[in-house]
């Protein structure tokens, strides 16, 4: 079986970064391990989940058209003084 056609991330770019710390159920750092270990398989690269994270996170915020409508609704202008 071709596993790089089956995940949504394909080789991940070099980006600037920012720490982030948060807490999840063990399911799913069971499941981001599994993920991180198919997607080392699919790219021939080993990935930790902590550097997969900040791309499913864009990859879903990019996916999601109700937050992709909300980019249209601009911000309102701090008043001055």
């Amino acid at each position: 079986m071709n596993t790089t056609k089956k995940l949504r991330l394909g080789p991940l770019p070099k980006l600037e970064s920012t720490k982030l710390t948060f807490a999840c159920p063990l399911s799913l750092k069971q499941d981001l391990d599994r993920y991180a270990a198919l997607h080392a398989q699919a790219y021939g690269e080993a990935v930790d989940v902590t550097t997969l994270i900040p791309h499913m996170l864009a990859a879903f915020m990019a996916g999601d058209r109700g937050f992709r409508k909300g980019d249209k609704i601009k911000a309102p202008s701090p008043k001055p003084g």
